[in-house]
């Protein structure tokens, strides 16, 4: 750390105290050139990572995207601010837990389509279809089947 006062780079570190919560240091240091006293304070910088899109643009990961996205596909349905923020929050944090520097758009998409499914199939479907840019009825008629069958049961050999 540089010396404010003269620019120097060496300073000692004289007194170290962490707050209450622990998401912050503040140390005070003197400069070991022209004797003067700073305080520095560090936090921990939490950074997302940027998006890929189909096109191969980069952008910042945006919560506010994904929110919109959500309120889209959740237009007119009973669904509560409360598990929409929920669903928000689930896939921000999947995207920060996977650690990377670059996520793809669609793989965000998907993590997205996860979360409506468990929210609402008509949202569901409303998202895939613009997300899978369906072309007719058939596509439709497909992703209606896929989330209306049950699950198969298959016989455990005897």
């Amino acid at each position: 750390m540089k010396c404010p006062f003269c620019k120097h780079s060496d300073t000692q570190v004289v007194d170290t105290r962490e707050n209450d919560e622990g998401d912050n240091v503040r140390r005070r240091r003197r400069c070991l050139l022209c004797d003067k006293r700073f305080t520095t304070h560090e936090t921990v910088e939490l950074r997302m990572p940027q998006v890929v899109k189909q096109n191969g643009m980069r952008s910042e990961f945006d919560a506010e995207k994904l929110r919109t996205s959500f309120s889209r596909a959740l237009h007119k349905r009973p669904v509560s601010t409360e598990l929409v923020d929920a669903a928000v929050d689930h896939v921000t944090q999947k995207v920060f837990a996977l650690g990377e520097r670059e996520i793809g758009s669609r793989q965000i998409g998907e993590m997205v389509m996860k979360e409506l499914l468990k929210l609402d199939k008509v949202a569901y479907i409303r998202f895939a279809s613009v997300y899978k840019s369906f072309q007719d009825v058939g596509d439709f008629s497909d992703a209606i089947n896929a989330v209306t069958k049950p699950p198969v049961k298959r016989r455990k050999p005897e």
